[in-house]
């Protein structure tokens, strides 16, 4: 049973972010950092794949939906993807990187030294595209939850790129925010358990890094995606507005 681990999600293929995060005291001392999707579906998404899997079997992944269509889309499966970086991102990827996101779980449980046993998912234990909300009523946290077993009493999910903690029927649900891409606030954001749960934020250069990302990546607009994500534009109302119809509020009041 792990003491610390650091859960990190949404990197979507910002390396110096990503960096920054494992340069952190606590994550480099973390028994296990585990991963909750959207990794690779970004401006580097090479060079963040070649990173991690260069941490070894401390690190635990977990397929998001954008990994998932990356996979699909080279492998024929679908022709688009809703995410306009996401057809480039696609093109980069070694067949090494392929058959590792082909491998990835869509969940993962482990035991963690004062929560007992988490379950680790990208958007929801059931669905890696569907949208709970910090605000999402309990009657759609019980819709979310159902079939998860007694014994699972914290749920980690990623998605919506915007942290929160809270408890709903009895279980602490936890949303690292999002390493590459944040919605609200600017920093690289995750989160790290045992024996409770601290939610970080990780300050870098940003200036640097959309420097260092418009010289890095080919990506068409590249200059245009670094400075709107990596300087946070879209505020946490703005994503909150966008998510909030996905979350079926309309039928759960």
């Amino acid at each position: 049973m792990p003491n610390r681990v650091a859960v990190l999600s949404d990197i979507h293929g910002v390396l110096p972010a990503l960096e920054a995060v494992l340069a952190e005291p606590d994550v480099r001392t973390a028994d296990r950092i585990v991963l909750t999707g959207d990794i690779a579906a970004g401006p580097q998404p090479a060079q963040v794949l070649d990173l991690l899997t260069g941490l070894g079997d401390r690190v635990s992944w977990i397929s998001g939906n954008a990994d998932r269509e990356l996979l699909e889309y080279r492998r024929g499966l679908r022709d688009t993807i809703p995410d306009p970086i996401a057809p480039w991102a696609a093109a980069q990827l070694r067949e090494d990187h392929l058959d590792l996101l082909a491998s990835l779980p869509r969940s993962l449980s482990l035991s963690v030294n004062g929560l007992g046993k988490v379950l680790f998912c990208h958007a929801t234990p059931r669905d890696d595209e569907e949208v709970v909300l910090v605000d999402s009523s309990l009657a759609r946290w019980q819709e979310v939850f159902d079939g998860l077993g007694p014994d699972i009493r914290t749920v980690v999910c990623g998605h919506t790129h915007m942290p929160f903690v809270r408890l709903a029927h009895g279980r602490l649900v936890v949303n690292p925010g999002s390493v590459g891409m944040p919605y609200g606030r600017t920093g690289a954001h995750w989160a790290l358990l045992g024996p409770g749960v601290e939610l970080r934020t990780t300050d870098f250069d940003i200036e640097a890094a959309v420097t260092r990302v418009g010289r890095d990546s080919s990506y068409p607009g590249i200059a245009e995606w670094a400075d709107y994500f990596l300087h946070a534009r879209a505020t946490d109302t703005d994503a909150h507005t966008a998510f909030a119809p996905r979350d079926n509020r309309d039928h759960c009041p």
